[in-house]
């Protein structure tokens, strides 16, 4: 197949959407709300790709992706809402307008001064709250962290990673004092913010929170499931070992090194 530049790639895929929609009784039945999972499922399996560096897979997800953006656009266009074309002019439009340093005569330095001004110009367009982009759907660790960098660039933020910490030790504190209170709901509430603090501590030391937390997630993953093959080796079953015989397996895991 000879090569084909951007335009005719794109088009390509708009006419095999089209099709697709017309001439296929699967895709012909779907709505807006019946993708709306999937698209969740594609944007998931994007940030896996993303979180092995998996370039071959990052690629293949955001062409699914890619195609759902067209899916929605031609069920818009069905409807009479709107058309693909709608959603390019709109967005680049939008990155005109977002971006005066580069398209009017606005001087930032650095990123900071960019994301700032980001912000000012989206309370310009009528949002009411610098959080109001926030997705409500957000899963709990991502939209904390949104929400902390927003916060951030009206000046809400902390002066140093110290007095985050120290924040972080105050959390600890009086979750501590709670816990044998026995008032659950006041445990979990000691306990989110516990956790929202980390969460802010890891954003000064420029570590993506979900991230890590999804690292550590597939580092247990992966140690559990040696551990139970290494019992199964010696004829036994986890069920049946004691923690102490669990926990010499485990540590001989972790120091052979394996992830």
């Amino acid at each position: 197949m000879k090569d084909i530049n951007l335009s005719e790639a794109f088009l390509r895929l708009v006419t095999i959407m089209d099709e697709l929609r017309e001439q296929c009784p699967w895709d012909r039945k779907q709505t807006i709300q019946s993708l709306r999972q999937m698209t969740i499922e594609e944007t998931y399996e994007l940030a896996d790709a993303i979180t092995e560096n998996d370039w071959k897979g990052i690629k293949e997800e955001l062409g699914d992706l890619l195609l759902h953006i067209l899916f929605y656009s031609k069920i818009g266009k069905e409807q009479g809402q709107f058309m693909i074309e709608d959603v390019i002019k709109g967005i680049s439009e939008k990155l005109i307008t977002r971006h005066p340093h580069i398209y009017g005569d606005v001087k930032v330095n650095n990123e900071e001064d960019v994301k700032k001004n980001w912000e000012k110009l989206k309370l310009k367009e009528g949002k009411t709250s610098v959080l109001g982009g926030v997705p409500q759907s957000l899963p709990a660790t991502v939209k904390a962290m949104r929400l902390q960098e927003k916060a951030r660039q009206v000046g809400f933020e902390w002066e140093s990673k110290a007095q985050v910490w120290e924040k972080v030790e105050e959390e600890m504190a009086e979750l501590q004092e709670v816990v044998n209170t026995g008032k659950q709901d006041k445990i979990e509430e000691e306990y989110g913010d516990l956790v929202f603090s980390l969460i802010n501590y890891a954003r000064f030391l420029q570590v993506d929170a979900e991230n890590a937390l999804e690292r550590t997630n597939k580092k247990f993953i992966h140690r559990f499931t040696q551990m139970e093959q290494q019992a199964l080796v010696s004829g036994k079953d986890l069920k049946d070992m004691s923690l102490e015989e669990m926990d010499a397996i485990w540590n001989s895991i972790k120091q052979q090194g394996q992830l």
